[in-house]
C-alpha cells in the first residue's frame, strides 16, 4: 500500500523572538544561554545606522563583556573568518552574536567552526563534520533576505577559486533569531530590492526541490504569501513597518524551509555570476529565477499552481502555472529595478560555458526538481542572455 505522505525528519533548532524593539532583549537572551564574553560580528556599514551599538548596549547592560569584530564584507571569504577568529581567540569568547545581513551570519558561523573545532573552513565543506561542541550564538538580521539566521550552513568563499563552500552542522545553528523589523527600516533601497528578491527565490525554490516535505512546503508557502504581498509595498514606502515586518518574517520562514528542503538551480546559476563579476546575489537571482521556473514547470507545474493560488492568481490550468509564476516574478523584479538580461550586466557571452560548468558543481543544483547538468545550465544562461 502506498504511503499517503512521505516520511521526513523535521527538527526545528532556533528560537524565534519577533517584534519591534526586540533587539533590546539581546542581553537578556544571551544571559539565559550562559554567555559572558561575547563577540559581536558585524560590518562597518551598519555603524551609521546604530544597530551594532544597540546590540552592544543591551549586552553590556546585562553585565556581559563585549568585543566587536566589524570587518565583515559582502560575499565573505576565508580571509574574513580567519580575521574574526584572531579577535575571538584574543578575547577568549564563550558566545557569538551576529548583527547584519547574511554575510555577518555566515562569518559568525565560520568563526564558531574554527574557534571550537580548529582547522580551516575547507575541512567543514559539506555537512556534520564538526566533531566537538560549538559555542551558543544569536543571529540578529538587519535585512529581510538571506534567512541565514534560520540555517545551520555558513557560505564562505575560497578567495583563490571564488568557489563558495557550504559548511553546515546543526551545532552551528543560532540558538535564537532576534527578528526586529525596526532595524530593517534603515536598509538602503538597493539592499531592500536585492535581499527581498533573494528571499522570494528561497520560498519558490524550497517549495519544489526534490527534498521537499509537507512542513517545509508549509513554511515556504507562507513565506511566499508574505513576501509577494509586501515586497512592492516596502519598495514604494520604505517606512511601512507592517510591510517590513512581513518581509522579515517571510524571509525567516523561507530560511527555515531551505534548512529542511534545500534550494535549486537558480542559486547554482547565480553563484558563479557573483563570483566572477561581483554582481550582487539578489540581482543574479532575480535575473535567473524566472527562467528556472519555466524550465521546471513541466516537472512541478502543479506545485507552481499552488503558489499562484496563495497570491490569489489561479488560472485553473496547471500547464500555464510556470509561465504565469515566472511572469509574476518578472513583474516583481521590474518593480525592484533589477536587470532583465545577463547582457545588461556586462557579461561576455563567451564565458557562459565556463559559468555553466561551475554552476554544475554547485551543491544546490542537486536538489532541483528537474535534473540539470552543465548542458541544461548553459541553455538557461543563454536564454537569460
Amino acid at each position: 500500500m502506498k504511503a499517503i505522505l512521505q516520511a521526513f525528519d523535521f527538527h526545528p533548532q532556533t528560537r524565534i523572538v519577533f517584534g519591534p524593539g526586540s533587539i533590546n532583549r539581546l542581553g537578556e537572551l544571551t544571559r539565559e544561554l550562559g554567555g559572558r564574553r561575547v563577540l559581536v560580528v558585524t560590518d562597518p556599514g551598519l555603524e551609521q545606522a546604530g544597530h551594532p551599538q544597540k546590540a552592544v548596549r543591551s549586552l553590556e547592560e546585562a553585565g556581559l563583556s563585549v568585543t566587536v569584530f566589524d570587518q565583515v564584507e559582502e560575499n565573505p571569504t576565508t580571509f574574513h573568518v580567519e580575521a574574526g577568529l584572531r579577535v575571538a581567540r584574543q578575547a577568549n569568547i564563550d558566545f557569538l552574536v551576529a548583527v547584519g545581513g547574511g554575510s555577518a551570519m555566515d562569518v559568525a558561523k565560520g568563526i564558531n567552526f574554527l574557534f571550537t573545532n580548529g582547522g580551516k573552513m575547507a575541512d567543514y565543506w559539506g555537512n556534520g563534520k564538526a566533531t566537538k561542541p560549538m559555542l551558543p550564538s544569536i543571529g540578529v538580521p538587519t535585512t529581510a533576505g538571506t534567512g541565514s539566521e534560520a540555517q545551520s550552513y555558513a557560505l564562505i568563499a575560497d578567495p583563490k577559486t571564488h568557489l563558495k563552500m557550504a559548511c553546515g552542522d546543526r551545532k552551528a545553528a543560532f540558538r535564537v533569531a532576534v527578528l526586529d523589523p525596526e532595524v530593517t527600516l534603515t536598509q538602503p533601497p538597493r539592499v531592500t530590492a536585492d535581499t527581498g528578491m533573494d528571499a522570494i527565490s528561497h520560498a519558490l525554490e524550497a517549495y519544489v526541490t526534490t527534498r521537499r516535505n509537507p512542513l517545509a512546503q508549509a513554511l515556504a508557502r507562507e513565506a511566499w504569501r508574505l513576501l509577494a504581498g509586501h515586497f512592492e509595498r516596502v519598495l514604494h514606502d520604505p517606512s511601512d513597518l507592517d510591510a517590513r515586518a512581513a518581509m522579515q518574517l517571510g524571509a525567516h520562514l523561507a530560511g527555515m524551509a531551505i534548512e529542511n528542503s534545500m534550494l535549486g538551480a537558480t542559486h547554482a546559476l547565480a553563484n558563479p555570476i557573483t563570483a566572477h563579476y561581483g554582481i550582487t546575489h539578489g540581482q543574479a537571482i532575480g535575473l535567473m529565477l524566472p527562467h528556472v521556473i519555466r524550465f521546471n514547470s513541466q516537472a512541478v507545474g502543479d506545485l507552481y499552481a499552488d503558489l499562484l493560488r496563495e497570491v490569489h492568481q489561479d488560472n485553473g490550468r496547471y500547464g500555464d502555472a510556470g509561465k504565469l509564476l515566472a511572469e509574476r516574478v518578472e513583474g516583481l523584479a521590474r518593480a525592484a529595478g533589477l536587470p532583465a538580461r545577463l547582457s545588461d550586466l556586462g557579461i561576455n557571452a563567451a564565458i557562459l560555458p565556463v559559468l555553466a560548468e561551475e554552476a554544475s558543481q554547485q551543491w544546490t543544483g542537486r536538489f532541483n526538481p528537474r535534473p540539470v547538468s552543465a548542458a541544461e545550465l548553459l541553455t538557461l544562461y543563454q536564454t537569460a542572455y
